[in-house]
């Protein structure tokens, strides 16, 4: 039996991109605080309309409306926000789409995190590259014997992370016009997602060749000394005196 390790990391660009964005509102009058939120979250969803082809899909990921209190139980302000989170596929307008989100008042973004879906390719074909090491490795060993694989016996997934990509944040960005007047752009480039796989596979082989095994171990051997069997009780023989009369 030989037992290996076989380990694949590859980096991919990631598929999706995840930017939240956060209306809040502030003010001493509760119904002006939830009448600023409601226009400042349609601000948000008007945004994310002119993007809508650019974009997988929006959520509304949190809302909160509480007071602030000052000396006691008196209420000094109430305060409120709504998060949206927004699953981005066209890389290439994703920094615009971040201005125009963060230029809206009382507005709060964060991303991009970088992604790959979850039915992404990338993770299968790591597991793949970690299995064909692990096995070119056993046929090293073996080689080194005079033995070859003779069949496989078990693959264990070792990956804590399951080959799951590690999630980043934005790797670089840069703000530019092209005039004084024009509106600045912002340029991302997305970050390469790790993924990595490890695994622990058993494999049986054939009889070392030309290699000595040591003596054929096959429990020890049972042996009961000379031969005894249990004594004849005979004594010396006797027979009855034939009764011949005279």
């Amino acid at each position: 039996m030989v037992v290996v390790r076989g380990e694949a990391l590859r980096d991919v660009p990631p598929e999706l991109a995840v930017v939240s964005v956060t209306a809040m509102s502030r003010d001493k009058d509760r119904q002006t605080v939830q009448a600023r939120l409601a226009e400042r979250a349609d601000r948000v969803r008007e945004v994310l309309d002119a993007y809508r082809e650019a974009i997988e899909k929006r959520e509304t990921s949190g809302v909160q409306l509480y007071p602030e209190f000052k000396r006691g139980e008196r209420v000094s302000v109430y305060v409120a926000n709504v998060t949206t989170t927004v699953t981005v596929t066209d890389f290439g307008v994703l920094g615009d789409l971040m201005l125009r989100l963060g230029a809206l008042e009382q507005t709060r973004i964060a991303g991009p995190w970088w992604q790959l879906r979850p039915a992404s390719t990338a993770g299968a074909e790591v597991r793949r590259e970690a299995i064909a090491e692990a096995l070119r490795r056993a046929r090293e060993y073996a080689a080194a014997v005079d033995a070859e694989p003779d069949r496989l016996v078990e693959i264990v997934d070792e990956g804590a992370d399951g080959g799951a990509p590690r999630p980043m944040m934005m790797r670089t960005a840069a703000f530019h016009a092209e005039a004084a007047d024009a509106a600045p752009h912002l340029d991302i480039e997305p970050q390469l997602q790790t993924v990595r796989a490890a695994v622990v596979v058993r494999v049986a082989i054939t009889p070392p060749a030309n290699f000595p095994t040591g003596p054929e171990t096959t429990g020890p051997e049972t042996t009961t000394g000379p031969e005894t069997t249990s004594p004849e009780t005979t004594g010396p023989e006797t027979t009855s005196p034939e009764t011949t009369g005279l």
